[in-house]
């Protein structure tokens, strides 16, 4: 597992605090599982994605990773529809442990309430919860 100090987490995106990410690309924003709980998982062996088209409100399971080690559950970061998914991830899984904030996105949603994304953390913020953590 990598120490904190080795963690990719980029600037240009949010962080909830159950891992996920979320990027905003004009009107509508990428979804995906953050470099520190890929690390904590290992090897992703399966991901199980919503439907184009499914509604989750913030806060609302829309995705399930299988890893070697485990099996957890994401929440939607944002609320909105997805209108994108990486039906790539059913064939190569292990692209999240590859390229997560490249091509191991999840979702696309098109969000309800933008404002939505100011209550996620910067790299900063979710960087100090970490090393609180650890």
């Amino acid at each position: 597992m990598k120490e904190i100090s080795e963690l990719n987490l980029p600037d240009d995106v949010r962080y909830a605090d159950d891992h996920e990410w979320a990027r905003l690309e004009g009107n509508r924003v990428c979804i995906g599982l953050d470099d520190y709980a890929q690390d904590q998982l290992g090897d992703i062996v399966f991901v199980e994605l919503p439907q184009t088209g499914d509604i989750f409100k913030k806060g609302e399971e829309f995705a399930t990773v299988e890893s070697v080690k485990a099996v957890c559950e994401c929440y939607l970061p944002v609320s909105g529809a997805i209108i994108a998914v990486n039906t790539t991830l059913e064939e190569s899984p292990e692209l999240v442990n590859k390229s997560p904030y490249g091509d191991g996105w999840f979702v696309k949603v098109s969000p309800i309430d933008t404002s939505e994304m100011d209550t996620l953390m910067t790299n900063v913020a979710c960087l100090e919860k970490l090393k609180g953590a650890a």
